[in-house]
């Protein structure tokens, strides 16, 4: 240390090496950042660190103490909506290939209304289980169409349109669905070149008619027709309502409409775009069961339609009149209203439509009623993504899981909850180009793939340790449901 009476030219000395080592620190600091940002932005593995280099360390490192700080200051693991930190850390955790175990017990709460518990057989199924699962019915098989199939995987990728999800995230889930085997269904938005990557497709039609209209807004089968063609569609989805928003058409606004997505709906570039409450092409459910058929004949495709429920009043009309004339949709998808990617008004999401659980009892019993339950391919979606709702549900009679927000949530969605804003920060649900490079198709894809077979691994374990080759075999009278009063009610008293 200097002494406060040395000479001046030596303080001065003194002092300008002071300011030479902090100067050099600086230096080192601002390279050490620079040397960071730059691997960040062209680094592919972690959208948030392109996207926001440097200061996205931040979220990492908030996220990987974040189970402290919810146990001592914020929330239980299971308590976060509309998916739980154990939720999300399971999707994470298998779409990245790691250890997806909990260790040291449960920390669920056993005794909360509707909690399901699965009886283990004695004599379970003693062999690997695996990640393979095809569907126990034929798709199309019921009304023998040219190109009916069996789906190899009982879980596919639910509709997700291209505009209100971005390109690289379509891409992405579609080169998982390859990678997986899957089927991926492409939402109400058209056929856009990002899911031609490999992914077999179900195409949806919805109420705008989009890639199947004229220029009128009506629908035209031979615009249909040369949307799907050369393409690796294997069935067309009919789509009357969703669980976010059933009785509500859609609304893509202006600043989202580019002209590729302009182009791939058949519509205006910059122009706001809304889809119609219901279809102008049938007024009744003859009317439905005529355009199901005529789209059929035309394509030779196993044609299906999804809806949200209310009454039953609609389904046991349609069941009876597909019993009578021997015609009407191969599949039906039914929407539980806890489900939606997309934005909605807090009213319908919170009100309109059943729940999975009630919803899809009423459709199976109408079909049931009239002989047909075998007949037609039952599928069902609603945080169905997690091995003990799909099980129940495929206990109720469903045949094919879709997954929606799950998917979302292998891509690299951390549940901002902002899909409406087009601010998504890690560039799935959102055209910003600037957020959108950040995700890497390659990268996710692996993702998305590895998360699917996670759960059928996961279904076919339970179904074994059940005693069941095969999902679809197990039975409602082997699955106990809490009455949140400390008792069991038998899931067939519930649920048949």
């Amino acid at each position: 240390m200097l002494r406060t009476g040395a000479p001046p030219e030596k303080q001065r000395i003194h002092y300008r090496s002071v300011v030479n080592s902090w100067l050099w620190i600086l230096v080192g600091i601002g390279v050490v950042i620079a040397a960071v940002a730059l691997y960040d932005v062209t680094q592919k593995r972690h959208t948030i660190l392109r996207n926001f280099p440097v200061i996205g360390h931040l979220r990492y490192a908030l996220e990987s103490i974040g189970p402290e700080l919810r146990q001592y200051i914020v929330t239980d693991n299971d308590e976060e909506r509309p998916f739980s930190r154990d939720q999300r850390r399971w999707i994470y955790a298998s779409a990245k290939g790691e250890n997806n175990y909990s260790s040291f017990g449960t920390d669920n709460h056993f005794e909360q209304p509707g909690y399901p518990f699965f009886h283990h057989d004695p004599f379970p199924v003693d062999t690997d289980a695996g990640d393979e699962i095809a569907c126990a019915k034929v798709l199309g098989e019921w009304r023998a169409r040219d190109q009916a199939f069996r789906p190899q995987s009982i879980v596919g990728i639910s509709a997700m349109s291209f505009g209100s999800l971005s390109s690289a995230a379509i891409t992405a889930l579609n080169r998982g669905a390859r990678l997986a085997g899957c089927l991926h269904n492409t939402g109400e938005g058209g056929i856009s070149s990002h899911h031609d990557n490999g992914g077999d497709l179900v195409f949806q039609l919805g109420t705008g008619y989009f890639g199947a209209r004229d220029v009128h807004g009506d629908f035209s089968l031979d615009t249909m027709l040369a949307s799907i063609e050369g393409l690796p569609v294997r069935a067309i989805e009919i789509k009357l309502s969703q669980g976010a928003k059933p009785g509500l058409g859609g609304v893509l606004p202006g600043g989202k409409v580019t002209p590729e997505i302009a182009a791939t709906r058949g519509v205006a570039v910059g122009v706001t775009v809304r889809s119609p409450a219901r279809h102008r092409t049938f007024a009744d459910v003859a009317g439905l069961v005529d355009f199901v058929e005529s789209i059929a004949s035309a394509s030779g495709l196993p044609v299906g339609i999804k809806s949200a429920v209310g009454g039953a009043a609609f389904w046991d009309e349609l069941a009876e009149h597909m019993a009578a004339t021997g015609r009407g949709p191969d599949y039906v998808a039914v929407d539980g209203g806890e489900g939606g990617t997309g934005a909605a008004p807090l009213v319908f999401s919170d009100h309109v439509a059943l729940p999975f659980r009630q919803a899809f009892p009423v459709v199976r019993r109408a079909f049931v009623a009239h002989a047909l339950g075998d007949r037609i391919v039952f599928g069902g979606a609603g945080k169905l993504g997690f091995a003990p709702e799909a099980a129940l549900a495929m206990a109720m009679g469903v045949d094919m899981i879709g997954v929606a927000r799950e998917a979302m949530l292998a891509v690299g969605c951390i549940q901002a909850q902002k899909c409406h804003t087009g601010h998504c920060p890690t560039g799935v649900a959102t055209q910003r180009n600037w957020l959108v490079r950040g995700l890497d198709p390659t990268d996710k894809a692996a993702r998305v793939d590895g998360y699917i077979r996670s759960l059928r691994n996961d279904l076919l374990s339970l179904s074994h340790a059940m005693g069941h080759e095969h999902p679809s075999v197990i039975g409602l009278d082997q699955i106990m449901i809490t009455d949140g009063a400390g008792g069991l009610i038998p899931a067939s008293t519930l649920f048949s």
